[in-house]
């Protein structure tokens, strides 16, 4: 009996402990199967964070990589100042040192290839922007980089590292281009550009569309030569002619124009140059929108169709008179802000209140559907018009040097990586043929441009355009930040891709051979230099003869513009121009008070001059204002009547601005009248009125 209970006792203190053992084999089953997803999401966890890193390290090398081109290339050009070499421009300076880093980046570094890139193919008919992955039952997402060619495969690794320093065209438009343009339209002088405003109007706006013709139709003609010859890989339409021929027609002769200011070149040549090169990029810009949205019905969209074409027409219209009235609005809600707030008691505000709606004019006009390039252009014009004067001292400083700075860096960035995308481009596509036809092209669309013109401006002109001047317009036609941002922005066809590669060579060859041969130009057609504007106007304003010229000179649609704009808008927009209480008629008095600022009357301490510097001396001030004369000298001032304000700036009072308008000087709400001294040429009143 004892035997017996002891044996069952046993048994079931063994069956107890395989079930024991049982469960807890359970247990670390179930535990290590749920601990094993953990353990491998950790380790791709950590895989994941080490990837980004090295991508971050990357991309930080990439960015000091652009920083140390420039500044690499801001001490050459201080060398190059201080030693005066002017055959290289600091934009072709900052290509080269591009192109030196591009090869190096290109042929000289490889990154070891990534064991874990996998290839596999999978037919479709289209290529996804995005793409999604089943890995084991977890998705991941892909996005499009672009397309390599099948020889390129086994190189992933090193195209990665050559995407990493393409920046997206995007980059371009809207974060270097605006600086560029509004530093374009903002320190622009109005004085000469207004004396030129007719020619000018016709270079930028007829001119462009000549050439953009011109280059288009000798393009096709190349184009339908290399397809003869089996010369041609892909689609080439005409439509693709004629927008190569649109980015290719915009100039940008910074390189001309530096020289032209640092040798100080006649004011109408460089005032001609300028106002062209500011206006055509606009011009361009919009030129090939439309030719992009040049729609015919049916199959073939490359056919020719007159109401397709009028369509483009009503397109091109839209959008450049959209740009433009948004780019004045910015403008003049900026001015109406500065002129009824407080905010000039606080300069940073200010300025940063001003950086700030000019860069969102750009950014406002590309969301609606215009060009922001049109937009910011005439923004710059209309705040450097209108609200520059409601600035304090300081602000004005701050944003002539800020923006100054911006364009600066912007556009030696832009030409350090246009060396750099010639070997780090992927899809370049060089032909030769294609190649000497764009620059035969580009030659013959530039000569149309100048020469026919010119001839047809100078039949309506008092002061002719020389033919050395024409030569030198000619010449002076590079190409540059503009024509290279148009051509990247869309690089999907072969098209396309010939366009851009092409591009960059035309823009090589114009800023390093034409800006580099400027100063031997300017001999070769005895264009004279060292003409300092301030005495050379001077010395006309003493002898009479500009004066007698300045009604014939000055355009009758502008003249009609100022009367407008200095009785109106003027008083409304600014704290400077005669009372509307003047100008206005009896019945609009209340109006006229309410939009008048107090400060136009308080601030008669603070001075301005738009084109240039003026010191005074000790001496009498008389201030003219409507009826009104304050008298100033250096113990007080007192108050006398004086004439009635017409109500009206006569024709006079703008030969007189035209005239005298190196001297000219701006008081808030006041004009000022400046007794001159014996050191100044004698005119021949006794007392000249300088207004604004």
């Amino acid at each position: 009996m004892v035997f017996k209970v002891t044996v069952n006792s046993a048994w079931r203190a063994t069956r107890t402990l395989w079930l024991l053992v049982l469960v807890s084999l359970s247990v670390c089953i179930c535990v290590c199967r749920a601990s094993s997803p953990q353990e491998d999401s950790a380790m791709e966890n950590i895989v994941t964070e080490k990837r980004a890193e090295e991508s971050h390290r990357q991309d930080s090398a990439d960015l000091l990589i652009f920083i140390l081109l420039l500044t690499l290339t801001i001490l050459t050009i201080w060398l190059f100042k201080h030693r005066r070499f002017r055959f290289l421009h600091e934009t072709g300076l900052a290509m080269i040192y591009g192109l030196l880093v591009g090869v190096v980046l290109r042929y000289g570094i490889h990154v070891p290839r990534d064991i874990s890139n996998i290839t596999l193919s999978c037919p479709v008919n289209a290529s996804p922007a995005t793409l999604l992955v089943n890995v084991s039952g977890k998705f991941y997402e892909y996005t499009l980089k672009g397309e390599i060619s099948a020889t390129e495969v086994d190189d992933v690794q090193d195209n990665e590292m050559l995407r990493k320093v393409t920046f997206d065209p995007e980059v371009f438009f809207n974060i270097l281009l605006p600086p560029i343009i509004f530093h374009a339209g903002y320190s622009l002088k109005r004085r000469h550009f207004f004396r030129n405003m007719g020619s000018i109007l016709a270079y930028a706006f007829l001119g462009t569309v000549i050439s953009c013709f011109v280059i288009g139709l000798l393009m096709y003609g190349c184009v339908m030569l290399m397809k003869q010859v089996g010369q041609l890989g892909g689609d080439f339409f005409f439509t693709d002619c004629l927008f190569f021929g649109a980015i290719v027609s915009a100039t940008d002769p910074v390189t001309v124009l530096a020289i032209f200011n640092e040798l100080q070149v006649d004011v109408d040549l460089y005032a001609l140059l300028f106002g062209e090169s500011v206006l055509n990029d606009a011009v361009a810009v919009v030129l090939s929108s439309s030719i992009v949205a040049y729609q015919p019905q049916g199959d073939n969209s490359h056919t020719f169709e007159v109401m397709a074409m009028l369509k483009s027409f009503g397109v091109f219209l839209g959008v450049f008179s959209g740009s433009f009235a948004l780019g004045v609005a910015t403008g003049v809600v900026t001015a109406l802000i500065s002129k009824f707030t407080k905010l000039r008691d606080f300069q940073l505000l200010e300025t940063a209140l001003f950086f700030l709606m000019s860069w969102s004019t750009f950014l406002l006009a590309e969301a609606c559907g215009f060009t922001g390039v049109v937009a910011v252009l005439f923004c710059g014009i209309t705040q450097a018009h209108y609200t520059f004067n409601n600035l304090s001292p300081d602000s004005q400083d701050r944003t002539k040097q800020l923006f100054e700075l911006l364009n600066f860096l912007a556009e030696n960035f832009i030409f350090s990586y246009m060396g750099l995308t010639l070997f780090t481009f992927q899809n370049h596509v060089f032909n030769p043929m294609f190649i000497v036809g764009a620059f035969v092209a580009v030659f013959l669309g530039r000569a149309a441009n100048i020469y026919p013109l010119s001839f047809l401006l100078n039949l309506g002109r008092r002061n002719k355009i020389r033919s050395n001047f024409q030569h030198m317009m000619m010449f002076a036609g590079l190409r540059g930040a503009m024509t290279f941002a148009l051509s990247i922005r869309d690089t999907a066809t072969y098209a396309r891709q010939m366009m851009f590669s092409t591009t960059l060579l035309v823009v090589f060859f114009t800023v390093w051979i034409c800006g580099g041969g400027t100063t031997q130009m300017l001999s070769c057609q005895r264009i004279r230099v060292g003409v300092d504007s301030d005495q050379d106007n001077s010395m006309s304003i003493a002898e009479g003869s500009e004066r007698r010229s300045t009604k014939q000179e000055s355009a009758w649609l502008f003249r009609i513009w100022y009367n407008f704009d200095h009785n109106y808008l003027k008083p409304i927009l600014t704290h400077s121009g005669p009372p509307l209480t003047a100008t206005l008629p009896p019945c609009c008095g209340p109006l006229a008070r309410f939009l008048t600022s107090p400060q136009a009357y308080e601030n008669e301490c603070q001075l301005k001059d738009d084109d240039s510097d003026l010191i005074l001396t000790d001496g009498d001030i008389n201030l003219t204002y409507g009826d009104i004369t304050v008298s100033t000298d250096a113990t007080g001032a007192h108050t006398s009547g004086g004439p009635a304000f017409a109500g009206a700036a006569t024709s006079d009072d703008l030969d007189r601005e035209l005239t005298y308008g190196d001297h000219e000087l701006v008081m808030r709400g006041t004009r000022l009248v400046l007794p001159m001294d014996d050191s100044e040429p004698p005119f021949t009143e006794p007392q000249q009125r300088l207004r604004m």
